[in-house]
């Protein structure tokens, strides 16, 4: 069965507004992993003793910086670009991050792309840049063991403007980039949104995602409120052979531990 992972920066919120309160929340809503975003502003000694001792694992986190120059170059270009001091930005925070990844034990960063540009630079050369980006730092994550996930966001409800909106294009770029630790984040809720044939999708492609995303469409509620038919969704992936966790990045409606025992049982 699909082992789930609650990202407790829009889960337990209600229950929990203190951060560090939802590890508690999420062990005692039956999971054994969670997932949240940036690291640099949260206490991460706190985090690993909150895990410890609640035995719990975190699947992803995102790619961050606690170094404010790094952060701030790192975060105006992103991967659109091929200024040299963009290159050593990400290579710094893609360092920082893994490190903390190692320290928490976490097996995937998170990283998107950022942005479409608005001035002269073509979509194929922002795509190009993407790709080059990646390269750059594939070898960090070889060596540490860490995989870097690209996610494409949808860019109809959440994201406009975004660059990467289509996963296919994310798959060409992890060809492209021809790393086993650079991967896609498959978004169920996002991709849904952008271009839904999401079960012949992740089987043709199954080999590049290295972590999936569940919400429900519309609304980013918990799966089975919205159109997706989760239960052959999850069953799909279940039988591609799918051993890692399964982040839950929804809005929960109900109460947040009522809704993680609904999804459990889509996979029933």
């Amino acid at each position: 069965m699909l082992k789930f992972a609650p990202c407790l920066e829009m889960m337990f919120t209600k229950e929990c507004p203190d951060f560090y309160d939802r590890f508690k929340a999420a062990k005692e809503a039956g999971v054994g992993c969670v997932d949240f975003w940036g690291w640099s502003h949260k206490d991460i000694n706190k985090v690993k003793e909150k895990i410890d001792e609640y035995g719990l694992k975190i699947a992803s986190i995102s790619v961050d910086s606690a170094n404010p120059e790094t952060s701030k170059v790192f975060g105006a270009k992103r991967l659109l670009t091929r200024d040299p001091d963009a290159f050593e930005a990400f290579h710094n925070a893609a360092e920082e991050s893994i490190k903390t990844a190692q320290f928490l034990g976490v097996p995937s960063l998170i990283i998107t792309t950022g942005n479409t540009r608005s001035d002269d630079v073509t979509r194929y050369e922002q795509h190009a840049n993407i790709v080059l980006m990646l390269k750059h730092v594939a070898h960090l994550f070889e060596d540490s063991g860490v995989t870097l996930i690209v996610e494409p966001l949808n860019i109809l409800c959440n994201h406009m403007g975004y660059f990467l909106a289509s996963s296919y294009e994310a798959f060409e770029i992890c060809n492209e980039v021809g790393s086993k630790n650079v991967k896609v984040l498959y978004d169920i809720y996002h991709q849904q949104i952008t271009e839904g044939n999401l079960i012949p999708t992740i089987r043709k492609y199954f080999d590049l995602i290295g972590h999936f995303h569940v919400a429900d469409v519309p609304g980013r509620n918990e799966p089975g409120t919205g159109e997706i038919n989760y239960k052959n969704v999850f069953k799909a992936i279940e039988d591609l052979g799918y051993c890692k966790y399964v982040g839950l990045e929804y809005s929960p409606i109900a109460d947040t531990a009522e809704t993680i025992k609904k999804v459990i049982d889509l996979c029933r």
